[in-house]
């Protein structure tokens, strides 16, 4: 059986038109200073017992320290990522500032093979990112999330921009 993971994308259109979407940067030293292809959509993996929205709200809650947005949520796609784990991605509009607050921690062994285990923010950023940007700054496996964000705003007759 394949592992489940569930996120929000939260996504924003300003006054000029201009599309961000709300992303987090992994923590630890592993991803230290690493941009391209290392931001994610706030995720976490669930259990069959467990509702996937709600999975998904913990999690943003867990990762970025702050309460989700209180907006209307609707199921955007779920993703194979090439490591076989499917991502259930939940999206939402909201003008709400959003600020990273701080992030849980967990541990992970480091450096790998080494027996040592550290202990570090799941999330060490999380920011508005123009969909631009994001198109290079997101992990590979979850690009096609925001292809379907634009697509979603396409079918729904929005006009956005994705460059500055």
């Amino acid at each position: 059986m394949a592992v489940t993971s569930a996120g929000l994308m939260f996504y924003r259109v300003d006054d000029t038109g201009l599309l961000s979407v709300w992303l987090v940067h992994p923590g630890g030293p592993f991803w230290k200073g690493k941009d391209e292809a290392a931001w994610s959509v706030p995720k976490g993996e669930y259990g069959p017992e467990e509702d996937p929205r709600e999975v998904a709200l913990r999690e943003f809650t867990e990762e970025c320290g702050v309460e989700p947005p209180d907006v209307p949520l609707s199921l955007l796609g779920r993703y194979r990522q090439s490591s076989g784990k499917i991502v259930s991605i939940y999206a939402g509009e909201t003008t709400d500032k959003l600020e990273f607050v701080e992030s849980n921690t967990c541990e992970v062994e480091w450096p790998p093979k080494s027996g040592k285990r550290i202990t570090i923010p799941e999330v060490d950023d999380a920011r508005w990112i123009v969909a631009a940007d994001a198109e290079t700054k997101l992990h590979k496996g979850q690009r096609p999330v925001l292809e379907a964000l634009r697509t979603r705003l396409d079918e729904e007759g929005r006009y956005y921009r994705v460059e500055p």
